[in-house]
């Protein structure tokens, strides 16, 4: 086993696109059982409504991740579609749950680990609603309903979220550049890692700074690897 990082984002699994659960299983069991640690940060599955779903349609890829989990370190970190994902879902697998955001050093590197839909400030009206679903109140109130009442809300919520992203221009969803400025400078890190804008890409600011953007799993899997000497290489079909 080599000492290699992998850091992967926004499968957004779902029923619908089997294909990408497809690609998830062989890149768990091939390519990330040949690394030394995982990273998840974020929007692993389209929707996530709690604990106590069973979510049976999931059933392989989370034994997939049972089974890794119990030979190297596998690291979740909460997306704007499973931040509902909690610590019962984390310790029946053996997976560790990271706070955001998430500080690493990897090599000289001192890195930030995050789902990255906090840095797309321009998009106020998202921002509202994730205040409010990130409360402790919204999220026990939710959670104490039943599971169907909880799935039909889910339901209306991703109706309005696509209606109104459908009115919004690109440039409102992605990050602002200001915010990624901000980052680097309260945090003082190298380099940011992160996902959610479905816009893989390296990005670099001056001679030392770098943010590196995970891909989303359509058209095919999207992963960023770290090792030593090599550094950081991102891998994605569009880059």
């Amino acid at each position: 086993m080599s000492d290699e990082y992998l850091f992967i984002s926004d499968c957004h699994l779902d029923p619908e696109r089997p294909q990408v659960a497809d690609a998830l299983l062989q890149f768990l069991q091939e390519r990330a059982a040949a690394a030394s640690h995982l990273y998840i940060l974020g929007d692993l599955f389209e929707v996530w409504l709690g604990d106590d779903d069973p979510a049976l349609e999931h059933r392989p890829v989370i034994d997939a991740l049972q089974r890794l989990a119990a030979t190297i370190p596998v690291y979740f970190m909460a997306g704007n579609r499973d931040f509902l994902l909690g610590r019962d879902f984390s310790a029946r697998i053996g997976i560790s749950l990271l706070e955001e955001p998430k500080f690493l050093r990897l090599g000289n590197q001192r890195t930030l680990l995050m789902h990255g839909d906090t840095l797309c400030t321009d998009d106020q009206d998202y921002q509202q609603f994730r205040s409010m679903v990130r409360s402790p109140a919204w999220q026990s109130e939710f959670l104490s309903q039943p599971l169907a009442e909880r799935q039909r809300i889910a339901a209306g919520l991703r109706r309005d979220s696509a209606d109104a992203m459908a009115q919004k221009s690109a440039d409102i969803m992605d990050v602002n550049q200001q915010a990624v400025r901000d980052c680097f400078d309260q945090n003082r890190v190298d380099t940011i890692i992160h996902g959610h804008t479905h816009r893989p890409a390296v990005h670099r600011y001056g001679p030392d700074l770098q943010r590196l953007v995970l891909g989303d799993w359509n058209p095919g899997p999207s992963y960023l690897s770290w090792d030593h000497p090599q550094g950081f290489r991102l891998v994605d079909p569009r880059v």
